[in-house]
């Protein structure tokens, strides 16, 4: 039984184990494959408005590129896939912080990717120019835009333009939504043409009814991996994902689902 001292000191020994634990505690500080079956659920942020076709957001339905393969993939892991709208602001202080575990990102749109888990590419985003069918401008070398106005998406940097908007030789036009690109184009006589990743500028053109009114630039201003960004801890999540997708690629799956999107 030991003394009455003894038994105290072992009792205020265990006293820390039994504290409530904090908000990080119920976050999955790690990927096993072992983990119990009620643990098993993936936080993936959607964004409060989503990113379409990346990410579709409508009456409490998730949909798109990036969450269809995330939730196949997810599920053949055993995981179950949990939407979460974090404006981006705070998506990767959360991401730290454990309230969710992955959001989708490029590398190169990250402040401090070192802090990070990045899967391989699902889909590349690609930076094109739309022009109305009628213009008499293309663009396959950067001085082909030179003494035209772009209508951009307002906040986005666009790096291989950045220095001719900063000159004047290119103007921009920035435009708070995705679908205002299009529209203004066509509305705005002294506008020439639309900045827009390649799959989001398609999607918007074929639900507004606008497809045959534009056309794509035969060269493109930028290409990144669009990718899963996890924390640290789920390394071991991220391997096991490359798995999968690449196994996706392979059979066409990734293919048959960017498909649905076009």
């Amino acid at each position: 039984m030991g003394s009455p001292r003894a038994n105290f000191w072992l009792a205020s020994l265990a006293v820390p184990f039994l504290m409530p634990l904090g908000p990080l505690a119920h976050a999955e500080d790690h990927y096993s494959a072992d983990l119990p079956s009620e643990t098993r659920v993936f936080r993936f942020n959607v964004s409060p408005n989503g990113y379409p076709p990346y990410l579709i957001t409508e009456d409490n339905q998730t949909n798109g590129i990036m969450w269809t393969v995330v939730e196949e993939i997810a599920g053949r892991l055993g995981y179950q896939v949990e939407a979460h709208k974090v404006p981006r602001k705070r998506v990767d202080q959360m991401l730290l912080e454990g309230f969710i575990d992955g959001t989708s990102r490029a590398i190169e749109w990250t402040g401090n990717p070192e802090d990070f888990v990045f899967t391989d590419p699902i889909v590349n985003i690609e930076e094109v120019v739309f022009f109305p069918t009628d213009s008499p401008h293309d663009f396959r070398v950067v001085e082909d835009l030179f003494s035209l106005t772009l209508v951009t998406h307002l906040g986005y940097h666009y790096p291989a333009l950045r220095p001719h908007f900063e000159s004047g030789q290119i103007q921009r036009f920035d435009v708070s939504r995705d679908q205002d690109l299009f529209v203004y184009v066509l509305q705005g006589d002294e506008l020439d043409a639309a900045i827009a990743d390649r799959l989001v500028g398609q999607w918007i053109l074929f639900n507004e009814g606008m497809r045959n009114r534009f056309r794509v630039s035969p060269a493109s201003l930028s290409e990144v991996g669009f990718r899963i960004m996890l924390r640290p801890e789920w390394q071991s999540f991220a391997r096991d994902f490359n798995r999968e997708l690449a196994a996706m690629r392979k059979n066409g799956r990734i293919d048959a689902i960017l498909a649905d999107y076009r």
